[in-house]
C-alpha cells in the first residue's frame, strides 16, 4: 500500500467505495434536476393564468410521490434497488421535456402530478442501496454523506436554474433539468445490484396488501418527519414570493443558502446520532426548525430572511440523515424498502400538506406571510414534544 492510499484510508470512511461515490453523485444530479425548476414555477404558472393554484405546484408533486412509495418500496424489495432508481430518473427526464410543450394550466398541473413519480421511486431505491452496503454502526455517518450530495444538488439546482431562467428563458431551464436527470441515470447503470434474491417483474408486484403499504415498526420516525417537513412545504411554496417581496432578484438564493448551510452539519449530526442516539439529535433539530421558521416569519429584510435560511438549513441537515438512520435501525432487512417507503410517505405527506395549507392561508396577500411561516414553528414544536414521549429503548445508539 502506498503512503498516499494509506492516508486516504485514514481520512475516508471504510464504506466510501467507488460504488458509494457513484451513488452519491447520482443523487446530486437527480436532486439538482427537479429542484432547479422549483423557484421559477410560481411565476411560470402565473404567466399561464394559474396564479391561484400556486399551492398545488408542490402538493400535487408530493401527492403522487407519496402514493407511489408503497409500490417503490415493494419493488425495491422484490426486483431490485437499481430498477427503482432508474425508473424515477426516467420520469424526471420525460416530464421536464414536456413542460415546454404543454402550456395550459390544467396541463401544467397534470405534469406536476406525474412528475412526483420521480421522487416516489429514486430516493427509495437509493436509500435501500446505501443501507445494503454500509455497516450497521456507520449508518448515520453514511446517510449524512449521501444526503450531503443530495443537498448539494438541491443547492446547485435552484441557483443554476435561476441563472439559466434569467439569461436564457424558462424553456432552456426545462431542457437543462431533463439533461441533468438523464445523466443521473447513465452513471448508475454500472452499479451492481445489491438485492440478493431478485424476482422478475410481474403484475402481482403492483397488487398491494394492506400490510404492504405501511411498515408499523418505523412509525415513530415517520411521524417526527411528517411534522418537521411541513415547514419545508411552506418554504417551497411561499419563499419565492417572499423573496420577491423583500427585493431578492434570484428566487433560488434562499434555497441555495439554506441548503449550503446544511452541508457540513449532516456528517456531524450523522456521527453524533451513531454515538449518542437518534432522539437527542432530533430534539435539537426540531427546536432549530421551530426557531428558523419564527425568524423567517419575522423577517423584514433580505439579511434576516437569509439568516433564517441558515438556521433552517442547519435543522434540515440534522434531520435528514438522523431520520433515515433511525428508520433503518427499526426496520427488518427483508422489508427495508417498505420501511423506507413509509418514511418517504411521511415526507411527501408533510411537504404536500404544508404546501397546500400555506397556499390556502397565503392567498397572495403579503400581510399573511407571518401567519404562514408561524405554522411551521407550531408543527416543529409538536415534533419536539412527541420526541419527549418516546421510550428510551427507541433511542438507538451504537
Amino acid at each position: 500500500m502506498s503512503r498516499t492510499s494509506g492516508k486516504l484510508n485514514r481520512i475516508l470512511p471504510p464504506f466510501f467505495t467507488l460504488n458509494f461515490f457513484v451513488l452519491c453523485l447520482s443523487s446530486f444530479l437527480f436532486f439538482a434536476s427537479f429542484n432547479m425548476i422549483i423557484p421559477e414555477l410560481p411565476s411560470y404558472l402565473s404567466s399561464l393564468g394559474g396564479e391561484d393554484y400556486k399551492g398545488l405546484i408542490i402538493s400535487l408533486f408530493t401527492l403522487t410521490a407519496g402514493l407511489s412509495r408503497p409500490f417503490s418500496g415493494k419493488l425495491a424489495d422484490k426486483i431490485g434497488r437499481i430498477p427503482v432508481m432508474v425508473f424515477g430518473a426516467i420520469v424526471c427526464f420525460v416530464i421536464s421535456m414536456l413542460y415546454p410543450v404543454i402550456t395550459s394550466v390544467a396541463g401544467f398541473l397534470l405534469l406536476r402530478f406525474i412528475h412526483g413519480f420521480s421522487t416516489g421511486f429514486t430516493p427509495t431505491g437509493t436509500s435501500a442501496f446505501v443501507a445494503d452496503i454500509v455497516p450497521f454502526n456507520r449508518r448515520g455517518e453514511a446517510m449524512g454523506i449521501q444526503s450531503l450530495f443530495g443537498s448539494l444538488g438541491m443547492a446547485a439546482g435552484p441557483a443554476a436554474g435561476g441563472y439559466i431562467a434569467a439569461e436564457y428563458g424558462i424553456n432552456p431551464l426545462f431542457y437543462a433539468s431533463a439533461a441533468t436527470a438523464i445523466l443521473s441515470i447513465l452513471i448508475i447503470l454500472r452499479l451492481k445490484e445489491t438485492l440478493q434474491e431478485k424476482e422478475t417483474l410481474a403484475l402481482h408486484h403492483f397488487k398491494l396488501q394492506r400490510h404492504e403499504i405501511i411498515e408499523n415498526r418505523v412509525l415513530p420516525p415517520s411521524l417526527v418527519l411528517f411534522l418537521t417537513v411541513f415547514s419545508f412545504g411552506v418554504v417551497l411554496t411561499i419563499i419565492p414570493d417572499y423573496s420577491e417581496y423583500l427585493g431578492i432578484k434570484n428566487k433560488g438564493l434562499f434555497f441555495a443558502v439554506f441548503t449550503l448551510s446544511s452541508l457540513g452539519i449532516r456528517i456531524i449530526a450523522g456521527k453524533a446520532s451513531d454515538k449518542y442516539g437518534r432522539i437527542p439529535v432530533m430534539k435539537v433539530a426540531t427546536l432549530s426548525m421551530a426557531l428558523a421558521m419564527l425568524i423567517i416569519a419575522l423577517a423584514d429584510t433580505k439579511l434576516m430572511l437569509l439568516f433564517g435560511g441558515v438556521i433552517f438549513g442547519a435543522s434540515v441537515g440534522m434531520n435528514s440523515p438522523t431520520i433515515s438512520a433511525w428508520t433503518i435501525d427499526l426496520s427488518l432487512d427483508k422489508f427495508r424498502g417498505r420501511a423506507l417507503a413509509t418514511m418517504y410517505i411521511a415526507l411527501e405527506a408533510g411537504i404536500g400538506i404544508g404546501a397546500i395549507t400555506s397556499g390556502f392561508v397565503f392567498q397572495n396577500k403579503v400581510e399573511n406571510f407571518f401567519l404562514v411561516f408561524s405554522l411551521g414553528t407550531i408543527t416543529s414544536l409538536l415534533a419536539f414534544i412527541y420526541l419527549l414521549t418516546i421510550p428510551k429503548n427507541q433511542n438507538i445508539s451504537l
